[in-house]
């Protein structure tokens, strides 16, 4: 067994380990099945991949995200460690070429999306991968009491059941006690060694204002602060206006959400990752999978539904250590909106079976076939054509996805592909009489080895480069060669796509578990209720309440939140001293601006260095400012 402080070093140039590390990864060699609870950025990846590199064989990485995926597999193979991974964005072919290599190499990672982990194509191939060891990314997803129940992650304990004697370590960074028991239980691990980082950042300030101007209060905000900053928002449309609003303040800013195109995001994301626009306005399809370090702020413009979400994104903040900030705005409305989501969250058992009856008519799905094909699907379509309410539509949907009768995602991802179909000698006499062709024919067979013989998977922009000509271009002529009988060009597709994994039933009286539904929507009201409760609480620690939460009870006040702040601020005046300046600043804030030299003739009972530090404290929390001429003011 390979050194695994060498490893570390060789490999990721790092001397130490960061806290809670060594003693994971020791416990995976010693062959325990392990779960570990890091916090965001708390280095979860490398308590796998540490013992993946020092264990003889292959380590099975089983992940629900895409983007993460490829992100990891490409971050190994830049430290020239071999990885792959088998999504569902590819074909038969290209999976089994994939079990095949991965097999016979010296392939260290196979990254496995929890859908592909199930089929007997992977299932006959499993057992010639070596495997040494399996590892369950975002295991809160396995759990029917976690905020991402994955019913596709249930299938990783038949796996189990094939390797009964490789060990198991599970990794997450948002999970209750309750969650965390019964990750230990659907991934049959027997005596599991449960590992719990603090929940506490040291250098991460939480903060909550409650404001009716939202937009005014971020303007506020990032004037006073240049600093590199995402803002959170719930729709795509609001991330576009709040970004454009910005932008006329003067704040290089931009938006990103999963609606913009592969090469849109990509672009914008790197012009956040250059500090270039410095300010990002997204939905929470941004930020899974980037490290940078440098990030300040991180606001919310809306309220999570759920602490376990609010904390990973908050976490985003200050990974360098250096000091940040965690901005969470709310209002009334925002609060009775998010208590009343319940009800929409969870619509009707009848509701939810006409919706899937509406689907297979409109879909066209026999009854009981299994049906591997993705299906393009846009609700917006389907709800107009069936008069049903598109929120309510969402989330029976989402039902039906954790019942597990259908797998639906926002954007699947599908490169494009050309086959060719025609023999050698037919592709050079077509060559020969039509030269225009000939050179992306040749650039094709030159860039992608085995072309001639299968349907493999293109890129039109890396042919353009190659050619010196734009992409546009190379797009013309690859479907003209497809309408000449030459290629199959299939092009890219970015659109929602839905699959029945389990086929039709013949009835739907069994489609939902009405008990089952019940209770995760009453888990969901637990959550919204911490949430709410995070919120509006103005004295706990912010820290603290975050780490009961997740079940870190040695949790310390960090003294930097808000309501710490206000404490200490308290603590260092007096109570009645306090009292009496803030009621005699409130009375003094109907004429405008006051002299601080007046503040302190008229208050003549309390010590001066006193009712400077009330009136710093009210400054830092932004109740007054100074004008030029060192006046009071108050914030309306």
């Amino acid at each position: 067994m390979k050194d695994i402080h060498q490893i570390l070093h060789h490999y990721w140039g790092y001397d130490q380990f960061r806290p809670m590390q060594e003693e994971i990864i020791r416990s995976v060699l010693d062959g325990n099945d392990t779960l570990a609870l890091l916090p965001t950025g708390g280095g979860k990846s490398l308590c796998f991949q540490i013992p993946g590199m020092a264990l003889d064989g292959l380590c099975l990485v089983v992940s629900p995200l895409i983007a993460l995926m490829k992100d990891q597999v490409e971050a190994l193979r830049k430290k020239g460690i071999t990885a792959f991974c088998i999504t569902a964005e590819l074909s038969r072919n290209e999976t089994e070429r994939i079990l095949i290599t991965a097999g016979e190499s010296n392939c260290k990672f196979l990254y496995v999306s929890p859908e592909r982990l199930q089929t007997t194509l992977f299932q006959e191939y499993i057992y010639s991968l070596g495997i040494c060891l399996i590892a369950v990314d975002e295991a809160h997803c396995i759990s029917q009491w976690g905020y991402d129940f994955r019913p596709s992650y249930l299938k990783i304990a038949e796996i189990r059941s094939m390797l009964p004697d490789i060990t198991v370590i599970a990794v997450t960074a948002s999970a209750t006690p309750e969650v965390q028991q019964d990750i230990c239980k659907r991934l049959l691990m027997e005596e599991p060694y449960i590992f719990r980082g603090s929940f506490l950042r040291p250098a991460l300030s939480f903060r909550t204002y409650h404001t009716t101007s939202k937009t005014g209060k971020i303007i506020e905000l990032l004037t006073k602060n240049d600093v590199c900053s995402i803002i959170y928002c719930r729709s795509r449309k609001k991330t576009q206006e709040i970004a454009e609003m910005l932008i006329t303040q003067g704040i290089r800013a931009d938006f990103y959400h999963a609606g913009l195109s592969g090469e849109e995001r990509v672009r914008k994301q790197e012009a956040w990752m250059l500090n270039e626009k410095p300010v990002i306005v997204c939905t929470n399809a941004f930020g899974m999978g980037i490290d940078k370090p440098d990030v300040r702020m991180v606001i919310h413009h809306d309220l999570p539904d759920c602490l376990e979400n609010y904390y990973q994104e908050a976490g985003r903040a200050g990974r360098d250590g250096q000091k940040s900030y965690a901005l969470l705005l709310f209002n009334e409305k925002d609060l009775s909106s998010l208590q009343e989501l319940s009800d929409i969250r969870y619509p009707s058992i009848d509701f939810i079976k006409n919706v899937y009856r509406c689907l297979v008519n409109y879909l066209q799905i026999p009854l009981g076939i299994e049906e591997e094909e993705w299906r393009d699907f846009d609700v917006e379509i389907f709800t107009e054509r069936f008069e049903l309410p598109l929120q309510s539509t969402l989330y029976a949907l989402q039902q039906l996805e954790q019942e597990g009768w259908i797998i639906y995602v926002t954007k699947l991802y599908q490169p494009s592909r050309v086959e060719f179909i025609v023999e050698r000698e037919a592709l050079e006499s077509f060559c020969e009489s039509q030269i225009e062709h000939e050179s992306v024919i040749k650039t094709l067979l030159r860039t992608y080895g085995g072309i001639l013989d299968m349907s493999v998977n293109i890129s039109e922009f890396t042919i353009a480069k190659a050619l010196g000509v734009n992409k546009e271009i190379v797009s013309t002529a690859l479907i003209e060669l497809h309408h000449k009988g030459i290629i199959y060009y299939k092009p890219k597709k970015e659109s929602p796509q839905i699959r029945f994994p389990e086929g039709r039933p013949v009835s739907d009286e069994w489609l939902v578990q009405p008990q089952q539904i019940g209770l995760r929507k009453k888990q969901f009201e637990s959550r919204v209720s911490a949430m709410v409760n995070y919120a509006e609480e103005t004295n706990k620690c912010r820290s603290v309440m975050l780490g009961n939460y997740f079940g870190d009870t040695g949790s310390e006040t960090c003294g930097i939140c808000d309501n710490c702040v206000v404490k200490r601020k308290k603590e260092s005046v007096d109570f009645s001293s306090f009292q009496s300046i803030t009621t005699f600043l409130d009375q003094a804030a109907a004429n405008g601006e006051i002299e601080i030299k007046s503040i302190l003739n008229h208050l003549t009972f309390t010590e001066r260095e006193k009712i400077l530090e009330v009136v710093q404290y009210l400054m830092q929390e932004e109740k007054i400012k100074m004008n030029e001429k060192g006046n009071l003011i108050f914030n309306k």
